[in-house]
């Protein structure tokens, strides 16, 4: 039964298949609440079964906690069986948490016919409620991407829904967090939203972390939304919000479970035969951002990074290498160029080595994604076609809008260049759209904007700037499909949803098509 001692709720998380890393937060004492670095020390136990009466345990230990790690509690579950839905619970002075459900990822050399995953991102406290994920608990997947965002950092009215900024509910603590007690009061309430402790206990996650985990426009040495002056070192900030993140998130940092051992978050996971899922890391290896007509202009500058060399290498091993058939990248913010004009390769560089006047790429409209780091973009690229790699999809969140896109080689030439991969952007969870930021009704100021950008780049096929929900990826060995699901209203806590529309990519392919009809039913 559900006691105030795991107020917090139960995650998994990084299944392998072998073993999925398990998650409470237990409160021993009234006073032991969340970053108050307050109460004992506490033995929490935990057993995992095949069956929801836990009548068939095939483990069981425990885990010791306390305020040096906010009373939460990780731990990696090794000796399981691939493709194989468990059950768990931690109890702690005999009283019980609710029960989790997950499942492990199939065996390495298996042949699934179908995995279906989850995928969200930005998901803002003040700006709304999170029944994106109540409904997506709803939709028999295997595993949730969360592509970053999970938390937002801002002080309470700084950035909440739309123009006038309404606190649709209050953040803990009101100001912006800068400390690790900060964060950790931060990460703590949202674990007690309902709707997100549903989803966690119903279906392992698999995370990345953007830039409100830490600051907004994140990068190596700061943060847009980080002074100085007035808040310390950036260092000190980043090191406290990512130890909040290592102690209340289902992931494996550097490799383990354990809290402390680092802090690479990006990894790999393997879905059988059928899909490797990559998972990037692009801010904290980043260079400084630059504005549209700031960035370096020289195509060769190997100076600007948004993934940094090591974790280029580690990618372009990764998809050269895989026995799977689909490369899944787990991509924070977009890799697909949207530019104006997105002129042929040729012309832009007769243009640059006349005038001078361009950006090697053309003038990006949003730098704080790849467009601003086109060296490294290229490298990924030009690796995919150098290598005869196919069915590579980039799954993006970041932007709070909707996107399907082809990855041309040249998007000046498209569709006559060469494409080597597909990219699927899903919405925000709450955070504010193109449609929220201008105040206007549904379907009205968007879709000329919608328009001209699919107009200019015509590897663009889908952009809804309007609505905010979840989607789910559909794989098999004939397509990938997304699904994207809308919410009625984000100020609603009894919101609907609804199918908006579907995308897929036909196996070798390397293009998105429209398709008339989402997909339902279970994974095999």
């Amino acid at each position: 039964m559900t006691v105030t001692f795991f107020r917090h709720g139960v995650a998994s998380g990084d299944p392998l298949p072998t073993a999925v890393v398990l998650w409470t937060r237990v409160t021993p004492t009234a006073s032991a609440t969340p970053g108050s670095g307050r109460g004992p020390r506490a033995e929490v136990s935990w057993v995992v079964a095949l069956d929801r009466a836990f009548r068939r345990v095939v483990r069981r230990g425990t885990a010791t906690t306390s305020a040096a790690q906010d009373h939460t509690v990780k731990v990696d579950v090794t000796g399981l069986a691939p493709g194989t839905t468990y059950y768990y619970r931690f109890s702690y002075q005999r009283k019980r948490s609710t029960t989790g459900r997950t499942r492990t990822a199939p065996a390495t050399n298996a042949a699934p016919a179908r995995m279906r995953f989850g995928v969200v991102s930005c998901a803002n406290y003040e700006a709304g409620y999170f029944s994106a994920y109540r409904h997506l608990a709803q939709q028999q997947v295997d595993v949730v991407l969360h592509l970053g965002d999970y938390i937002y950092e801002y002080g309470t009215g700084e950035y909440a829904m739309g123009q006038k900024n309404v606190v649709v509910r209050q953040a803990d603590p009101t100001h912006e967090i800068v400390s690790l007690s900060d964060y950790r009061r931060r990460h703590a309430l949202y674990k007690t939203d309902p709707d997100l402790q549903t989803l966690h206990r119903s279906v392992p996650f698999i995370c990345t972390w953007d830039d409100h985990e830490s600051a907004n426009d994140a990068w190596l040495q700061g943060a847009e939304n980080h002074d100085p002056a007035t808040e310390g070192s950036w260092a000190a900030r980043r090191a406290a919000a990512y130890r909040a993140y290592d102690e209340w998130m289902p992931v494996r940092l550097s490799g383990t479970a354990r809290l402390g051992d680092g802090t690479q978050i990006y990894r790999r996971f393997t879905f059988g035969r059928l899909a490797e899922l990559s998972m990037l890391d692009l801010r904290s290896y980043r260079t400084a951002p630059g504005g549209a007509f700031t960035q370096v202009p020289s195509r060769d500058d190997a100076g600007r990074k948004i993934a940094g060399d090591d974790q280029i290498a580690w990618l372009k091993r990764g998809l050269s290498t895989t026995a799977s058939q689909w490369k899944l990248v787990g991509n924070p913010v977009m890799i697909s160029p949207v530019l104006v004009p997105p002129l042929p390769n040729r012309v832009r560089d007769g243009l640059q080595d006349s005038i001078g006047l361009l950006p090697a790429e053309g003038v990006q409209y949003n730098t704080d994604q790849w467009d601003g780091y086109t060296v490294e973009r290229r490298q990924v690229l030009e690796h995919l076609a150098d290598q005869n790699i196919t069915d590579t999809v980039f799954l993006t969140g970041d932007i709070h809008s909707a996107w399907a896109c082809d990855l041309p080689t040249d998007p000046g030439t498209y569709p006559f260049s060469t494409t080597v991969g597909t990219e699927l952007v899903c919405t925000s969870v709450t955070s504010n759209n193109l449609k929220d930021i201008l105040g206007a009704p549904p379907r009205t100021a968007s879709v000329g904007v919608e328009e001209a950008i699919k107009t200019a780049n015509r590897h663009v096929k889908h952009l809804d700037f309007d609505n905010h929900g979840f989607s789910v990826l559909d794989v098999t060995p004939a397509r990938v499909q997304m699904d994207w699901y809308v919410i009625s209203s984000r100020a609603d806590r009894a919101a609907t949803a609804s199918w908006s529309t579907s995308y897929e990519v036909p196996a070798s392919a390397q293009k998105v098509r429209k398709v008339s009809q989402p997909t339902t039913g279970a994974s095999a």
